[in-house]
């Protein structure tokens, strides 16, 4: 099934963005987008750590598809290379034509876990609802977007703009966040308690895993826990 692997799924976002100028502003909406997107990295975490049972997300800004080098030719364009009578020009007319966009886009990528519904709905409802300022402040320099008033409308122009897609960030499984966040959390804790309790005697060393289990509360998956976007021990 495309986009769902498990309970987990890979949401991919193509929003088209406005040609030309922001009005009253030297600044095109695509740059606009990319100046506000560079202000999230001077922030302590990304907006998208409020948006719940997010694994990964990027977002970035397409200008054109990109072409590595000149397309290889057909027979014309080999006689023509051969030739020293034809030009440049004549030469490269006789390749084939390249495609380009007719606006930048604004990309979105997240993988995200989606439960048994396999649906993305709920987790852009909740989306809109956690960061719906962001949202505007982004997404209205972008064909369409204002059309979007709440959280509904939110979902139909997104759904809108989805391209499907059977790729995955293989660094995460498809457990919820609380889950994997706790992992992390059961991981990092455990490896401090090897270290600080080295040579210890088998008495001594069950005394405190005994007291370590008991603080990491390994069962609790709120509290202690990793914070959704934490990158920093």
């Amino acid at each position: 099934m495309p986009n769902v692997s498990g309970n987990a799924y890979s949401l991919n976002i193509l929003s088209p963005v406005r040609n030309g100028l922001v009005p009253g502003q030297q600044i095109s909406h695509a740059d606009a987008i990319r100046d506000q997107l560079q202000g999230w990295n001077t922030e302590f975490n990304s907006p998208m750590a409020l948006v719940p049972q997010t694994y990964l997300c990027r977002f970035y800004i397409l200008d054109d598809v990109v072409i590595q080098s000149l397309p290889g030719g057909s027979a014309p364009d080999t006689l023509a290379d051969w030739s020293l009578l034809e030009s440049d020009k004549a030469r490269r007319g006789a390749m084939p034509a390249q495609d380009h966009l007719q606006s930048a886009y604004l990309v979105f990528t997240s993988n995200f876990y989606c439960g048994q519904s396999g649906s993305p709905e709920p987790y852009l409802k909740g989306m809109w609802e956690s960061i719906s300022g962001r949202i505007r402040h982004l997404w209205q320099h972008c064909y369409g977007f204002e059309e979007v008033q709440d959280a509904r409308s939110f979902i139909a122009y997104m759904r809108r703009c989805q391209l499907e897609t059977s790729l995955f960030f293989v660094g995460s499984n498809d457990k919820p966040l609380e889950e994997q966040l706790k992992a992390l959390y059961l991981k990092q804790e455990f490896s401090r308690f090897a270290l600080e309790h080295q040579g210890l005697a088998p008495a001594a060393l069950r005394q405190a895993y005994l007291a370590f289990m008991q603080r990491v509360q390994a069962e609790n998956l709120h509290h202690p826990s990793w914070h959704p976007g934490q990158y920093r021990l």
